[in-house]
């Protein structure tokens, strides 16, 4: 292929648009497939940067639109695919390069916000493809431009369009064949192929075109042909369709239109792919979703859409790299990520995880500040998965509403200690930021039982917590806590959590506070004594004279000690002893001391070190993975913004950002071939030093780290954190800024924050102006006003 010139060390595949906000991929062989989302919280479309991926409607698992086989080869298929073929010379290639693997002249994939650009050259034809969804329908729009670029002479091409669909619910098209492979029908009738089940309350997809059809299929075989592919398909081959219908099988679209172009001539076709419950409004849906104007417009509307959901929160630092992930990439990821939590990306399949309680309660802190009524309402979803005892369930499927725990739920303790304490953080995240404390009052449903107020349901995840104790007066850890793997199984179902004790004591304080600032005195008061309590405890308990320790084991034995011969040291109970304010100053330097002694390598902080070489029965599942990988001591990049926030709470600006920057996307630029995931978005796990692919990313888009990166950004580094009573503004920068710029909205008002460091130095503050008039401290007021306010502050 033309790319192979470049050598690996030398090897790029893209970089950031002038504006940052499209993410432009010049070569389509990349390490593994770079991504993209587009969608509109109910119809979602995954598509890599050469068209593979799939569309579901609201709920993977139960209503996927079209196919996508993982963990396969040839790898990222299919897709939304186009074909060209030359009618005089039959040559064929894909704009996308996949599926054909064509020679392309020129390529160029721009992912951007909510859609995605292909741009491509072959034999004298230039090939434009955006793909998007509207912000307000389920369908999603293929918008082809072809052009000749030749000065005399004429073209006459076949162009063909292909899609397969998937026979509804997921798991059954994979694992059922013998019954679901019998229920599918896709026909063809007024220039549109149309796809449902014989039971038609199922619903519809659709697939239609702007231009004029002039053949098709509908069945999978036909099409691509006996021990074929999608690279080559015999209907493109032999430049026809064959007009076949899927009465059962596996139903497709598949179109082919005449395109002829004069030298320099330019023509767009429009594709639309959708589903809808009314077979009634597919016409219009058609007519409305092909038609140029109209797309043009849903297109706009598309771009007003996230830049007014990026307006909440804007900075101007010095450095540009900083600045593209928190205005553009990072909240972006954060959306998607509340959208999908971590349901279904090109890792996870979709089917059996649905969205998680504690992901989701966590994800809501990424994005409150842009849309807080969905947050509001993504609380009162979650509280609906809480039982009366106060445990919850671990996942559910938004479709259905259905809840439940994965396969490896232990039998005898279906719950996870920290799972829902979770909630509450969720909840005063939400009041502090909108001020609305009505939330509290609203009534929502137990798993079995009646209605509640959202604060009882806050109070019963304290209760549970609290029943649920083991021999060192710590919560048992039930089937694992955060760090799912760390089962720690044995005959007595006695291991128990500091993590989740250190959680506990953060949710005891926040219950203190809300309930204060709500009138409950008597519940305050309880709460901050039992804060106090679990404080004392914790340090009496699980401090090992360097840092804390990380669990206790089924008989009782720590883990994440300088007893234990492997995993002596973990990286959450350091940090996790400073965001829950167990830790004093002394404990909390020592601890992240400790961190950057043993933990810290040039790619990011690894999870825990010694790496465990063996697999151990008394930790369980997470020693069954290699050393390196996932929890076994990679670097896990959600931990690792925990660590940013803690050095930031410590007042150490400087090591913070150093632990930023190893995380952040744009590092990893330079280095795709190590990396290999999307250097614009956050993964999950980054191979750790144990391992021989050290720095490999996998797990991308989906994870926690996209919450808490932003939070870590914005509140804790740049240093604006919503309070009850105002907007707090307490920044623990890098010394070597000299001056930085933020634009927050916050309860109705825009607050455009100037700060200047003459001194060079992290963190303190000598003079705050508010709309230039001298204020006494850091908890700027509350305007609610509607208007600009021009904010000076003097670090020093």
């Amino acid at each position: 292929m033309w790319w192979s010139i470049f050598s690996v060390v030398d090897l790029e595949y893209g970089k950031f648009s002038e504006d940052n906000k499209e993410y432009i991929i010049t070569r389509p062989d990349t390490p593994t497939p770079w991504i993209n989302y587009l969608g509109n919280s109910e119809y979602c479309a995954m598509i890599s940067n050469t068209a593979g991926g799939f569309s579901f409607h609201i709920d993977p698992r139960n209503r996927r639109i079209t196919r996508y086989r993982y963990n396969n080869m040839p790898t990222d298929r299919p897709g939304r695919y186009i074909y060209i073929r030359d009618s005089k010379t039959g040559e064929c290639w894909s704009p996308t390069w996949q599926p054909t693997l064509s020679k392309l002249d020129g390529y160029e994939c721009r992912h951007g916000l909510g859609y995605t650009k292909f741009t491509s050259s072959i034999s004298g034809i230039e090939a434009k493809v955006t793909y998007f969804v509207p912000p307000d329908s389920n369908v999603e729009i293929w918008v082809l431009t072809l052009k000749n670029t030749s000065l005399s002479q004429d073209r006459w091409l076949k162009v063909f369009s292909y899609c397969e669909f998937c026979l509804w619910e997921a798991p059954r098209d994979q694992n059922d064949l013998q019954s679901i492979q019998f229920l599918g029908i896709s026909r063809f009738n007024n220039n549109a192929v149309l796809y449902h089940f014989f039971d038609e309350s199922t619903g519809f997809a659709f697939f239609a075109s702007s231009e004029k059809i002039c053949s098709y299929d509908c069945n999978r075989e036909s099409f691509i042909g006996k021990y074929r592919d999608e690279s080559n398909p015999e209907a493109v081959e032999i430049g026809e369709c064959f007009r076949s219908e899927a009465v059962g099988g596996n139903p497709i679209a598949a179109t082919a239109s005449s395109v002829s172009l004069e030298p320099l001539e330019e023509k767009t076709i429009i594709y639309v792919l959708g589903v809808s419950q009314d077979k009634s409004e597919i016409d219009s849906l058609i007519r409305e979703f092909t038609d140029k104007e109209n797309v043009e417009k849903e297109f706009q509307k598309l771009r007003d859409h996230w830049e007014s959901f990026l307006s909440k929160v804007n900075t101007k630092t010095e450095d540009l790299d900083f600045d593209a992930m928190v205005n553009v990439w990072n909240q972006y990821q954060c959306r998607i990520t509340f959208d999908w939590s971590r349901y279904v990306s090109f890792y996870e399949t979709g089917i059996g995880r649905g969205m998680g309680f504690r992901d989701c309660a966590q994800d809501v802190v990424g994005v409150v500040h842009a849309f807080p009524q969905r947050v509001r309402q993504r609380i009162t979803s979650l509280a609906k998965n809480q039982f009366q005892d106060g445990h919850v369930y671990h996942i559910y499927f938004p479709l259905t509403g259905e809840g439940g725990f994965p396969y490896y739920v232990k039998k005898d303790m279906q719950f996870f200690s920290d799972d829902h304490l979770w909630l509450i953080p969720s909840v005063t995240e939400y009041i502090k930021e909108t001020g609305d404390t009505s939330i509290l009052e609203e009534k929502v449903e137990f798993v079995d039982g009646p209605p509640a107020t959202i604060y009882e349901h806050m109070q019963k995840s304290i209760e549970f917590c609290k029943s649920m104790l083991g021999k060192h007066d710590l919560p048992l850890l039930g089937t694992a806590d955060w760090n799912d793997p760390l089962s720690l199984p044995g005959p007595n179902n006695a291991a128990e959590s500091v993590f989740a004790a250190m959680l506990l004591h953060k949710s005891l304080t926040e219950m203190s506070e809300v309930s204060s600032q709500t009138g409950r005195g008597t519940e305050s008061t309880t709460y901050k004594k039992l804060a106090k309590k679990t404080r004392n405890h914790l340090n009496k308990v699980a401090w090992d004279g360097d840092w804390f320790i990380r669990a206790f084991d089924d008989s009782g034995s720590p883990l994440g000690s300088k007893e234990c011969k492997e995993g002596k040291i973990y990286l959450n109970a350091q940090s996790w002893s400073i965001l829950s304010g167990v830790a004093s100053h002394e404990r909390g330097i020592k601890s992240m001391d400790a961190v950057k002694e043993n933990l810290d390598t040039k790619y990011g902080l690894i999870l825990l070190k010694p790496a465990y070489s063996r697999y151990y029965k008394e930790i369980g599942a997470l020693s069954s993975y290699a050393p390196g990988l996932k929890e076994n001591a990679s670097i896990w990049s959600h931990a690792n913004a925990w660590a940013i926030i803690a050095e930031c709470m410590l007042g150490r600006g400087d090591q913070a950002y150093e632990y930023y920057k190893k995380l952040a996307p744009p590092s990893k630029n330079g280095m795709a071939s190590i990396h290999q995931a999307e250097p614009y978005v956050y993964a999950q796990t980054i191979a750790g030093i144990d391992h021989s692919a050290f720095g490999m990313a996998r797990q991308s888009w989906l994870t926690g780290t996209a919450a808490w990166m932003l939070k870590a950004a914005t509140n804790w580094i740049l240093g604006a954190r919503p309070q009850y009573h105002g907007l707090l503004v307490d920044p623990c920068i890098p010394s070597s800024w000299r001056s930085f710029r933020m634009t927050r909205q916050f309860r109705g008002a825009t607050y455009d924050i100037k700060f200047s460091n003459p001194l060079g130095i992290s963190k303190g503050i000598e003079a705050i102006h508010v709309d230039d008039k001298l204020f006494e401290n850091n908890l700027l007021p509350t305007f609610s006003d509607g208007k600009t306010h021009k904010i000076s502050i003097t670090m020093g």
